[in-house]
């Protein structure tokens, strides 16, 4: 009969000696896609989250990455080589540059245990430069496959936070609801990589005057602090099974 040793088992130093381990081996990658800098409300947000996160796990290892800053290039003929491998041959000096990027964005987000993203609504969706992250991420063989039974995701076991910022408010009026294409198109494609601890952090109404700005950044504030404790909550859980 075999025996599954749970820290509720070993000694206070030693559990108190793993949970420290797993704490500072768990990685957080911060994205940002607003090209508004200071003037952005999904960065204002995105920072918060990870300084709320990272009082309450200060061991964590947080990497940023600012897609406004250093975007891939959009999918085409060069950049869709990871399809047919990054070692395959007759590859151009561009093609072999793109497939580096596409190696190193996949294998950063696969590290990741926590990821933040900022992810601001531009015409009704998400702006071009995460677009084009995703489509660089999305890769079968690594992040997904295909089985005789359909599409299984290759990347669960993360948590996704996305902070949502919009000038009109969506969630709440139906009348607008079918419009988002934002929050409802990165659920479909987190969950499709087999991510199922998606968590949204959000803030309607930010162009509709100063007092909805103020009521909406107090709003989103008050989920951070709660996704937060939540998300830890589930991790110690988690590390006590």
């Amino acid at each position: 009969m075999s025996t599954t040793l749970t820290l509720h088992s070993l000694p206070a130093g030693a559990a108190s000696l793993e949970a420290a381990q797993r704490e500072a081996s768990r990685k957080l990658l911060h994205i940002d896609s607003s090209p508004l800098a200071a003037n952005s409300v999904s960065r204002t947000l995105t920072e918060r989250v990870v300084a709320q996160w990272r009082a309450l796990h200060p061991g964590t290892v947080v990497e940023h990455l600012d897609l406004a800053v250093d975007a891939p290039n959009h999918l085409n003929i060069d950049s869709l080589g990871f399809r047919i491998g990054p070692s395959a041959k007759g590859l151009s000096d561009v093609q072999r540059r793109e497939n580096e990027i596409s190696e190193r964005l996949v294998s950063q987000f696969l590290a990741a245990d926590i990821i933040v993203i900022g992810a601001p609504m531009y015409n009704f969706s998400i702006p071009t430069q995460l677009k084009a992250w995703i489509d660089r991420i999305a890769q079968a063989g690594r992040t997904f496959a295909y089985t005789e039974k359909g599409p299984k995701g290759l990347a669960g076991g993360k948590t996704v936070i996305i902070v949502s910022s919009r000038g009109g408010v969506y969630s709440s009026n139906p009348a607008l609801a079918g419009l988002d294409h934002q929050e409802s198109y990165l659920k479909t494609v987190f969950g499709f990589l087999g991510i199922t601890d998606i968590k949204f952090v959000r803030a309607e109404g930010v162009a509709m005057g100063d007092a909805a700005k103020t009521q909406a950044l107090g709003d989103a504030d008050v989920s951070i602090k709660a996704l937060v404790a939540q998300a830890t909550n589930q991790a110690e859980t988690a590390l006590a099974a």
